[in-house]
């Protein structure tokens, strides 16, 4: 029977549960309970959790028996109420569970999981009868007294031992223990001091006397008493190297109590200072800078729609300034992590160490430490990824979203799969302050909501320093193909712009969509193409790993010598990624440096900083690359862009193809030209005349935005409607295929001619799971959105409790990209 008067807490657990679930409060436990707090819980039969207190209560759970909590790990919470209430929003829009919002939230360090470690049974019977695989665990903890689950694997040879080990908890011979531990380790640096019975001159001078024959120990205090006068803490290792010395002196100094040594906490993240720059805005850049002073008194989010190289991160850096001036924190949000070191040491120019960078390479640790300094206000302006919008902010001002239109702020695996740009307007809300996003080339919803005065609108059409607007050409390859004039993959007409601007010593990009060497390997005789065996989609040819890849699941397989289907030599590479272009210049242009910048090229933790900086210093000539090319680079002695193949971005099966294209040909287009000299364009197609490739030319996006509304307006698609896809997965396709049906079946009435599907996708396999997909259309100004979400999400769950269908993965999409 549970007491009425008890104290009761809903904690989240970090998993993907679709209920929060009830724990009692130990009468010692009570007063240290606040919202936001972790707290230890054991859930299931034995595991441990650090879970996030979400609300406090009396009320006890109705279908179970609440469980006592285990422990309190925080004197302060970790999150606090705006993060909370942005978390629901999360969960609640994205149609996710809370646990998948605090795993995407929470560095890794603050998810504790307790890890299951096996210990010998001392009233085991060593006669009882114990097979091979038994016996060696037995054997293994008879050395070592305990071992853990994974050591138990080593042991065996074996992914999965849990069986062996239940089977030897049956026969009594093994004990079970579960253990938590802290895993973020404050990183220290050990330091040393005089002894204070040596701050006096007196003493000071018998020291120096009793040490005059021990040179390499007088040496050692020489440097201490030199470096005692600028630094706070002397460091052993700077000591060190100051006095050229060796461990042993110094170690028989703290023998002899003349050190005494102590540790102190340092950063992991070390910020350089820098001296700040100033700068004022030009004419074009202040009245935009006025007119979004002026939407901001009835608009709380704006759009700063200003062509390429217009200086938008100056008007940027004067709205953070002002933010700065009244104490507020600033998030500025970037698509890539291959855009934060440029942009990142633009803005430390003006605000030295108060800007600090955020995405996916810091390691764990250093994720805390980010985290504690955003949250008691440290870092006062962060640039970074969208997992930047989960920081603890404690007093945000402002919100910048730079090039909003990049389908990269949308996470697509694993949940939440939020759209950063989106979810960063609702943080604004939260604290009351207020969002601008920044384009060339607007995603079309941003826009639409911007033509109906949702978003305030600014428009920014001069390029700063008197740069002109880039001169685009089309190159025909299907005519130079004909005549014969192609060398390699490269027209005539771009060949020709290239030797130009070599000969001027001046920089080239080049776009290419597609990584590796070539997308596909053929059989000239029967047409068979190497597919991966997880996957339903072909083998790319990598020329650095000289095998074949998939780029979804990893797997590699070396080239085959013949044909795996009529055993034919003849086997040729179709199509040309990044790599094979890199070649095809190094054969063409042997003079020049080229350097490539993709996935595969920048694998190292400041891989893609090391690449850019290089081209920034003209180290190389030219930059080869996918769509990382675009993303608001900025390269001062770059003439010439160059675009391989336009063809691949215009004929894709996909409603947003034609935005997509031209916002990437207009964005890496944008990447041309310099003060006092106008850039160069190049793009290589089949198709010249094609409408899209006539607006980018014209720079004329009002163009394809009334006739791509007018087109999607007739099949109710964004950004009139909202887009729900519902993703069906399982390693039977009978099974996937049924459950798709069946959920159809469950919703279809609710939606008529609004859902499409079930349908395979365009790869209807990946990792070895089948993929069935449900579209669902929903009007953007329709008020019961909320409802509809929670029906599906009903339905969804229903769905998964027949068990029939428990072993399928099923999740939705919100505003799928």
């Amino acid at each position: 029977m549970q007491d009425a008067f008890a104290t009761f807490v809903n904690i989240i657990l970090p998993l993907h549960l679709n209920k929060l679930y009830t724990y009692r409060v130990p009468e010692e436990l009570m007063d240290q309970m606040a919202i936001g707090k972790r707290v230890i819980v054991q859930f299931g039969a034995k595991r441990m959790y650090s879970a996030l207190i979400h609300s406090i209560h009396h009320q006890p759970p109705k279908e179970y028996e609440a469980k006592y909590i285990l422990n309190v790990l925080d004197d302060e919470p970790v999150i606090d109420e705006n993060q909370l209430k942005f978390w629901e929003w999360i969960s609640g829009y994205y149609m996710c569970s809370l646990g998948d919002v605090m795993n995407a939230a929470l560095p890794a360090p603050f998810k504790l999981e307790s890890k299951t470690s096996i210990r010998l049974n001392p009233s085991f019977d060593k006669n009882r009868e114990l097979d091979d695989k038994e016996f060696l665990i037995i054997e293994a903890l008879e050395l070592h007294n305990e071992i853990s689950i994974d050591e138990a694997g080593e042991v065996l040879q074996l992914k999965n031992v849990f069986p062996i080990i239940k089977s030897l908890v049956l026969k009594e011979a093994v004990l079970l223990n579960e253990e938590i531990e802290e895993s973020y380790k404050e990183r220290t640096a050990s330091c040393v001091k005089l002894n204070g019975i040596y701050f006096s001159d007196i003493k000071l001078e018998k020291l120096f006397a009793q040490l005059e024959k021990r040179e390499k120990q007088m040496n050692l205090l020489m440097a201490y008493l030199h470096l005692k006068n600028s630094h706070q803490h002397i460091v052993k290792k700077d000591l060190l190297q100051v006095a050229q010395a060796t461990m042993a002196p110094l170690n028989t100094l703290i023998k002899n109590n003349i050190f005494t040594e102590y540790t102190i906490p340092v950063d992991r993240i070390k910020i350089e200072e820098t001296p700040l720059q100033e700068f004022e805005l030009n004419e074009a850049q202040q009245q935009s800078y006025t007119d979004i002073k002026k939407a901001f008194e009835t608009k709380d989010v704006v759009l700063l729609h200003g062509v390429t190289s217009s200086g938008k991160t100056h008007i940027y850096v004067r709205l953070m300034t002002e933010a700065l001036a009244q104490g507020k924190q600033v998030l500025f949000l970037l698509p890539e992590i291959a855009l934060t070191s440029q942009i990142v040491n633009r803005v430390r120019k003006y605000f030295g160490a108060k800007a600090i960078s955020f995405h996916s390479k810091f390691s764990d640790n250093e994720r805390v430490e980010i985290w504690n300094k955003v949250k008691n206000g440290t870092y006062k302006i962060v640039i970074g990824a969208r997992s930047s919008i989960f920081l603890p902010f404690n007093d945000l001002g402002l919100v910048i979203v730079d090039e909003e239109h990049e389908q990269t702020y949308k996470q697509q695996e694993p949940a939440p799969r939020y759209h950063a740009r989106d979810a960063a307007i609702i943080l604004a809300s939260l604290h009351q302050c207020k969002t601008i996003l920044g384009s060339a080339t607007p995603a079309f919803e941003t826009y639409y909501n911007s033509k109906n005065e949702k978003y305030g609108l600014v428009e920014l059409k001069q390029r700063f320093a008197d740069m002109e607007m880039p001169d685009i050409i089309t190159a025909n390859v299907a005519e130079e193909t004909r005549v014969k004039t192609m060398r390699g993959n490269f027209t005539s007409l771009l060949y020709g712009e290239i030797t130009n601007a070599l000969s001027q010593s001046e920089q080239v990009i080049l776009f290419q969509n597609r990584r590796g060497y070539a997308p596909v390997l053929e059989c000239q005789t029967c047409h068979w193409i190497p597919k991966c065996q997880n996957c339903d989609i072909s083998l790319t040819y990598h020329k650095y790993l000289d095998s074949l890849k998939c780029h979804y699941c990893g797997y590699t397989m070396k080239v085959p010598v013949n044909c795996h289907a009529c055993g034919s030599h003849l086997l040729t590479f179709k199509g040309f990624g990044t790599e094979k272009i890199e070649d095809e210049l190094k054969i063409l242009f042997p003079e020049a440096r080229v350097s490539r910048l993709d996935l595969d090229a920048a694998k190292s933790k400041h891989g893609h900083e090391e690449i850019i900086r290089d081209f920034e210093q003209h180290k190389f000539d030219i930059l080869v690359g996918t769509q990382m090319l675009s993303k608001g680079l900025d390269f001062e002695k770059v003439s010439l862009v160059g675009v391989i193949n336009a063809d691949q971005l215009l004929y894709f099966p996909d409603f947003r193809a034609n935005e997509r294209a031209y916002q990437l040909l207009s964005q890496v287009s944008g990447r041309a030209g310099r003060k006092g000299r106008r850039g160069k364009v190049i793009i290589q197609t089949n198709s010249p005349n094609h409408h899209v490739i006539e607006d980018v030319i014209k720079q004329d996006y009002e163009n394809l935005y009334q006739s791509e509304m007018a087109e999607r307006s007739k099949y109710s698609y964004p950004p009139k409607h909202r887009i729900i896809k519902l993703v069906i997965k399982h390693k039977e396709y009978k099974t996937a295929d049924s459950a798709a049906y069946q959920l159809v079946q469950l919703v279809g009435d609710m939606f008529g001619d609004n859902l499409i599907g079930p349908a395979s996708p365009h790869v209807s396999k990946i990792r070895n799971y089948y993929i069935k997909e449900i579209l669902i259309k929903i009007d953007r100004n329709n008020k019961m959105a909320g409802q509809l979400k929670f029906f599906i999400r009903q339905q969804m769950q229903k769905l998964q409790e027949q068990k029939a269908y428990r072993s399928v993965i099923l999740f939705a999409d919100v505003d799928t990209i």
